[in-house]
């Protein structure tokens, strides 16, 4: 297998891929992206936390014009995660057509190549498909 990054710190690849959380000490409130201050009450100090993989849809788009070299349409979505928190990310897996996606929709994580270095090392990006 080749080499492999995560295209974001807090995508955890392996056996069982997942993602982490820095969650606020104080308030429980938990954040994706590295924090000074808890946006919910000021805390600062956080703890790295395993989220389950799964979760369920919030609200979603359907992407038809994209950035060029994105291939469109998508699913955009908002996902409620089974852990606690939220993260924006594509449900991939799924004909992009409403008839195919509903709010509520169970979820678990899934990781893809996203593209490969000149040497041959791997981005692995997250999305979410139908559970």
């Amino acid at each position: 297998m080749a080499q492999q990054i995560p295209m974001v710190d807090y995508l955890v690849l392996g056996d069982e891929p997942h993602l982490v959380a820095n969650k606020c000490e104080s308030c429980g409130s938990l954040f994706f992206d590295r924090r000074n201050a808890c946006a919910s009450c000021g805390g600062r100090s956080f703890a790295r936390v395993d989220i389950p993989p799964t979760g369920k849809v919030r609200s979603f788009t359907i992407v038809h014009r994209a950035a060029p070299g994105v291939p469109a349409p998508f699913v955009s979505a908002v996902i409620d995660l089974d852990g606690g928190g939220k993260v924006k990310a594509n449900i991939v897996g799924v004909e992009p057509v409403p008839e195919k996606i509903t709010l509520g929709m169970p979820v678990k994580l899934a990781t893809f190549v996203a593209g490969t270095d000149s040497k041959g090392i791997e981005a692995v990006a997250f999305g979410f498909a139908p559970a």
